[in-house]
């Protein structure tokens, strides 16, 4: 079976962290490897990570760009066939992997899952992609989708001139191409919405309108949602200004 390589890039994140680790440990399929992209944190991230002896981890600690220079980091390191990114803050359930691996096959290059928020579980399935973007494909790129590692090959690493949203245009960028996508039946763990994407609304709401404008046909469509989006959240753009 391929193996997975779990992905997580992290920076000062001591009081979240032991949450993700006793997940991992507790994974009922041990084989697959955690892939940790550190960016120099200063609070004992590191000194945490360094003393588990017991999950096949590889940690590398230096200054970056941003998560997704980090995350570039660590799909390069890692030696799985498929990756799954997971932020510190997040957990898988203990059959995640486990899951995740039954659902792989030589023609499938996506597996997501169903995934679980604040707001509880909500079964994913898959919509128009020009009107949802890549909610619409996957049902989110952290915690409960895996991907194949050589897609990468195909499109390019994570892009660094998307700072929130370059997951959103790695995924289109991968759907355009052809990249088979399957939707599995469990929920993977949970995910945190409190972070980046989440605490900035302006910049998640303009990036996801720029990887729109690049990935879709007809633009103006594109600037008539993006306009509808911005009266929906008004109130909350308000609020931070």
């Amino acid at each position: 079976m391929n193996k997975i390589s779990v992905i997580t890039a992290t920076y000062n994140a001591i009081e979240h962290i032991p949450r993700l680790i006793e997940s991992l440990r507790a994974q009922t399929d041990q084989d697959y490897e955690w892939v940790v992209a550190d960016g120099k944190s200063e609070d004992g991230t590191v000194q945490l990570l360094n003393s588990i002896n017991d999950l096949n981890i590889t940690i590398s600690s230096e200054k970056d760009f941003g998560i997704y220079d980090a995350l570039n980091r660590g799909v390069i390191a890692s030696k799985g066939d498929f990756y799954l990114v997971i932020g510190a803050d997040d957990y898988l359930f203990p059959d995640a992997i486990e899951n995740f691996k039954k659902e792989i096959s030589n023609s499938v290059d996506v597996v997501t899952s169903s995934v679980a928020t604040v707001n509880g579980v909500k079964k994913f399935k898959q919509s128009w992609a020009w009107l949802y973007g890549m909610q619409g494909i996957i049902s989110g790129h952290a915690v409960s989708t895996i991907f194949r590692k050589n897609l990468h090959d195909k499109v390019g690493l994570y892009s660094n001139q998307f700072p929130i949203a370059a997951d959103q245009l790695f995924v289109k960028k991968i759907y355009i191409y052809g990249a088979k996508v399957k939707v599995a039946d469990f929920t993977a763990g949970y995910f945190n919405h409190q972070g980046l994407s989440g605490s900035n609304i302006a910049g998640s709401l303009s990036e996801t309108f720029r990887v729109q404008l690049i990935t879709e046909k007809f633009n103006f469509i594109q600037v008539l949602i993006f306009i509808l989006r911005i009266i929906k959240n008004y109130r909350l753009l308000k609020d931070k200004l």
